[in-house]
């Protein structure tokens, strides 16, 4: 069944969150800042991990990158991303009745932003579309069910709600799978590989230091850009 690999995704985020709302009443809040702080260390290493060993298999590209970063971040602070992903979590917000959640927009944007970047997603969903394999994503739902649970557990509700983007970003590739496929050229998921890593690296930043944010969703366009990077 094509686009089942997405269903189950989106189900383990949920479960995922379950369980962290579960664990959630056992923590108080200085818990749940030095589990946020604690998740946020692993995610520094993923990504700087995932960004150097594209860069000892592939080359460091350092033009590529950065002119990605450029062009994406002018691209994503003009069309405000994350403004636009802030109101819809707003509008989440105030649908299931936790206005008085005050870490629920942080929650569904980290969260969101956290199981949504990277190759795995679009791969998975590309090979779902094409083929019905959804392996790739079973593994991912994984992931993600560790990733939400902990984030639920420290961050709160919002964080179960980053399914909707899943559900929509991997549903989208599983889709239009035989219109994506062609661009999705080994030096293409090579260089989303690069950049996504480097995404999640900032994610990581933002979760172990409070005060310093970095608009990780207006960087978004970066991943688009580095595509077309790789038929240059």
């Amino acid at each position: 069944m094509i686009g089942l690999g997405t269903i189950i995704n989106g189900s383990a985020v949920i479960v995922g969150g379950i369980f962290g709302l579960i664990f959630k009443r056992f923590l108080n809040e200085k818990i749940e800042s030095t589990i946020t702080k604690a998740c946020g260390v692993p995610t520094l290493f993923i990504g700087l991990y995932g960004a150097l060993s594209q860069m000892q298999q592939h080359g460091s590209q350092d033009m590529m990158t950065i002119l990605s970063f450029c062009i994406g971040a002018l691209i994503g602070e003009i069309i405000d991303i994350e403004g636009k992903m802030e109101q819809f979590g707003e509008w989440l917000k105030k649908k299931s009745k936790n206005e008085g959640d005050t870490q629920f927009l942080d929650a569904f944007i980290t969260t969101s932003l956290t199981i949504c970047i990277g190759a795995m997603a679009i791969v998975g969903a590309i090979n779902d579309g094409l083929y019905g394999d959804y392996s790739i994503l079973v593994a991912k739902s994984i992931l993600d069910f560790i990733i939400v649970m902990v984030l639920t557990s420290s961050k709160g509700k919002g964080a179960i709600f980053s399914f909707i983007p899943v559900v929509l970003f991997q549903g989208t590739f599983t889709l239009l799978a035989i219109l994506i496929a062609p661009i999705m050229t080994e030096a293409a998921l090579a260089n989303i590989s690069l950049i996504g890593a480097m995404l999640i690296f900032c994610i990581g930043i933002n979760l172990i230091w409070d005060n310093f944010h970095i608009k990780v969703a207006n960087m978004l366009p970066a991943i688009v850009i580095a595509v077309l990077f790789a038929f240059f």
